[in-house]
């Protein structure tokens, strides 16, 4: 009877877990949430295989971050049930005034087995999405160590007393051996060649990453109907978002991408709040480069243009940011729809 206790007890296990990049901190709490065993175990797969061994088909929960892809999946590829916490909605852990690696694991568990709900539970691609996922992601490293290098040479260059005109990034390297004299070019030889291998670097993964999107995900086209939206940004979204049904509402696209309002509802008061900024910053970051696109000079006539303009039509800063936000907003609804019906866009759709 007493193992036949024991059994159904690691069968109902809650186990919270907090991980970190050498080691990782457990607390497995009982059916009655009595803590009845903790302790640590090295990053490693066969540590993992060993908990979920001897907690079979038990409950981990643990908050999303750097190894939670990998370790998610193996745990649920093991039996396990696996709950992945949205950080940015477990305050408990992240503003308590003592924090520690056992008291998080101790939390998650607690949490997990109270209302897994109350976590906001996220959940992660496939192994195959993530890997398609970091040509992009690195090629966002690349521009941005790019951007950092130009940065360099141009406050170099300016504290010589020289001025580089206002190229883009991709021709700054040959613009830059242009203007200058020979004794400044050969101070910056260096910095120079390594902008130049970057950029061409940059060049081939924005090849591979629209050769991938064409071949592999022929969905993006239809994304691609929109001028603004390129490879990168359509087949990021889709990356991401992976199945475009999980939205019942095309509308919930807005909040899932942080461009909806905050909301701070009491009483009779209800405030008019900013965007929440939830969600994967760098796919928000692309809308709203994409908006930009649709709102500038080389943006092409449509009814999301001109709802643009009108809102930015007082010329002040602050309405042009928030009829870029807006424009961003409603680019997200419009793909997420073109995504589900596949039909061909309508800049100026007609009303039936």
């Amino acid at each position: 009877m007493e193992k036949t206790i024991r059994r159904l007890r690691k069968a109902q296990a809650t186990i919270g877990l907090d991980l970190g990049d050498k080691r990782h901190t457990f607390y497995v709490l009982d059916t009655g949430g009595e803590i009845v065993n903790k302790g640590s175990m090295r990053n490693e797969r066969n540590e993992l295989a060993k908990l979920a061994s001897a907690y079979p088909g038990a409950l981990v929960v643990m908050e999303a971050g750097m190894h939670s892809p990998w370790t998610s999946r193996f745990l649920d590829s093991l039996g396990m049930g696996v709950v992945v916490a949205n950080p940015r909605k477990t305050r408990t852990i992240s503003q308590s005034e003592r924090k520690s690696d056992e008291r998080d694991a101790l939390v998650l568990a607690r949490l997990g087995r109270a209302d897994r709900n109350l976590l906001s539970p996220i959940v992660h691609g496939s192994e195959e999405t993530q890997h398609d996922l970091l040509q992009i992601k690195l090629r966002d490293s690349l521009v941005r160590a790019r951007v950092a290098l130009v940065n360099s040479v141009r406050f170099t260059l300016k504290s010589l007393g020289y001025r580089v005109s206002n190229p883009s990034s991709e021709r700054f390297h040959k613009l830059v051996v242009e203007e200058l004299p020979e004794s400044v070019r050969a101070l910056i030889a260096h910095s120079v060649a390594s902008i130049a291998e970057l950029t061409a670097r940059i060049k081939a993964l924005e090849i591979s990453i629209a050769r991938l999107a064409s071949e592999k995900y022929p969905q993006t086209i239809y994304l691609q109907q929109i001028n603004g939206v390129g490879p990168i940004t359509s087949l990021y979204l889709v990356l991401k978002i992976e199945n475009p049904q999980r939205f019942t509402r095309t509308r919930n696209i807005g909040a899932f991408v942080g461009l909806g309002p905050k909301r701070d509802q009491s009483g009779e008061t209800d405030k008019e709040l900013r965007i929440s900024k939830c969600g994967d910053r760098y796919l928000r970051r692309l809308l709203v480069s994409a908006a930009q696109h649709i709102l500038g000079p080389f943006g092409t006539e449509s009814a999301l243009r001109d709802y643009g303009l009108r809102l930015a039509q007082d010329g002040t800063a602050k309405a042009k940011k928030r009829a870029v936000v807006a424009v961003a907003r409603k680019l997200a609804v419009l793909l997420l729809t073109l995504w589900k019906s596949r039909q061909p866009y309508e800049p100026f759709p007609t009303m039936a």
